[in-house]
């Protein structure tokens, strides 16, 4: 993607938005308004465009969105809010800069293979999916620049292209480009600043765009709520003995099939004391009756992403050891999900954690009762050896360069996932406990008022209800 200042494309943060009653959508960051519906309507082409689009897909997108429940007024604000973050950095760096004319440059990923011609699946680079870019192989874009449709060599093995003006009408970009233009351009950009889209972002806080705000009908909230159906269909499956392969493919096939593009992870489905290896991925071995098995699984919905857990027994009746440490981290997990709130950071959850796991190891007599504050600190770090959460959005954990000391702020995407694990060779704990973990994890959205948003709330998570959905068949 290649766009000069005048026509560059923001990550317009909902909160930075005011929705006036006139019906136009208000940007602080450049004193600008866009009327929804205000973009030049374009047909869209009644052909397959190598990607969804309201004539081939209309379940999916409706007219005027560019992606699912994501308008092309949103995207526009996006592209002022990136412009307006360009301008005020160019401006620190400076007269020189500061008059300079702009251009920042993001390519999407390219295709990849596994051998000569096998394709990996494709997956669209992140930062990009911010942007009004068509997220499939093959196009780059300058206010526009696409693969040209209509080369049948090409379109034989790969299928229809969007072409130029497949890209215009869906995206509501009114100069769009042959990918072929694209060197011509760069070697005309004499005496411009470039901004280039690197692993290390050229101003810090455009990476924030991906904290961006959640909205309840928005594609995250969606794959929240497919992942959750999914692990209440997949715990049915609990019966004796059961494979771990088989709840991989139970899993993976309930979220494709209720329109997940794929999984966003490789998931953990880990039985009996595999959970006590925090990232166990083989899964494939039996979990044997009696056992819990922990699946932490998500799924990728058009470029957003869920990340949940949940523990349960595989026979489907929880055993009074593996209630009790179960109902402990459940309590934890609730008073966690209470502090989910604007002012309040992950790091400050996570002391909150610390602190309650440890009351709970001295509860559960892990810890004798007389243990100090401090040493029960220490202790939950050690049954507990992960945060309490992280980012959540485009990526699993998003924005990893986003401190977790900052302040929660409203429509930040959130995990909120603690846990405890105790090794079946801990002698150290009381018998009955060992070779138990477990860990419950929700997807979490901020909001000003009415308390969190969570995502997940649709996967069964207390005892009674997840015992009634292992009972379905």
């Amino acid at each position: 993607m290649l766009f000069h200042s005048t026509h560059l494309f923001a990550a317009c943060v909902y909160s930075l938005c005011v929705f006036l009653s006139v019906g136009c959508i208000w940007c602080l960051c450049r004193n600008i308004s866009v009327k929804p519906g205000g973009l030049k309507p374009k047909t869209v082409p009644p052909r397959y465009l190598g990607q969804p689009s309201p004539f081939t897909h209309p379940h999916l997108i409706k007219h005027g969105e560019v992606t699912p429940g994501l308008s092309q007024t949103e995207y526009e604000l996006r592209r002022h809010r990136l412009a307006s973050l360009i301008e005020a950095q160019a401006e620190r760096l400076g007269p020189s800069a500061s008059s300079s004319t702009h251009v920042a440059i993001i390519l999407s990923h390219p295709t990849r293979y596994m051998t000569n011609d096998i394709p990996y699946p494709f997956h669209q680079n992140q930062k990009k999916l911010d942007f009004p870019l068509l997220p499939f192989p093959g196009v780059d874009q300058t206010n526009y620049f696409v693969r040209p449709s209509q080369r049948p060599g090409r379109e034989l093995w790969d299928g229809p292209r969007s072409g130029k003006d497949g890209a215009a009408a869906l995206t509501g970009i009114e100069r769009v480009h042959s990918i072929e233009e694209l060197g011509a351009v760069l070697k005309s950009l004499k005496g411009t600043m470039l901004w280039y889209d690197t692993s290390q972002p050229a101003h810090p806080r455009l990476h924030q765009a991906h904290v961006c705000p959640v909205l309840e009908a928005g594609p995250t909230p969606q794959a929240g709520r497919i992942t959750a159906q999914a692990f209440r269909r997949t715990m049915a499956l609990s019966q004796g003995d059961v494979d771990e392969a088989v709840l991989f493919a139970k899993f993976d096939f309930e979220n494709r099939i209720h329109g997940a593009n794929f999984l966003a992870y490789p998931p953990v489905i880990a039985g009996g004391n595999r959970a006590n290896t925090l990232h166990y991925i083989n899964n494939n071995q039996i979990i044997k009756d009696g056992e819990m098995v922990l699946l932490d699984g998500g799924c990728e919905y058009f470029g957003y992403v869920s990340d949940i857990t949940r523990t349960w027994p595989i026979n489907g009746k929880f055993s009074p050891a593996q209630t009790e440490l179960y109902e402990s981290v459940l309590e934890v997990q609730r008073s966690c999900l209470s502090l989910c709130s604007p002012g309040v950071s992950l790091d400050h959850i996570y002391s909150t954690m610390l602190a309650l796991l440890g009351r709970q190891l001295k509860r559960l007599g892990i810890l004798e009762a007389s243990t100090s504050d401090a040493e029960a600190l220490k202790a939950a770090r050690r049954y507990c050896p992960h945060h309490v959460g992280h980012y959540l959005g485009m990526d699993v954990h998003d924005t990893p360069e986003l401190s977790r000391s900052q302040p929660l702020q409203p429509g930040m995407a959130i995990t909120i996932e603690p846990g405890l694990y105790i090794c079946e060779d801990n002698d150290q704990v009381p018998k009955h406990f060992r070779g138990l973990g477990v860990r419950i994890e929700d997807d979490v959205v901020i909001r000003e008022k009415g308390g969190p948003l969570i995502l997940s709330s649709d996967a069964p998570k207390t005892i009674a209800d997840v015992e009634r959905a292992c009972a379905q068949r």
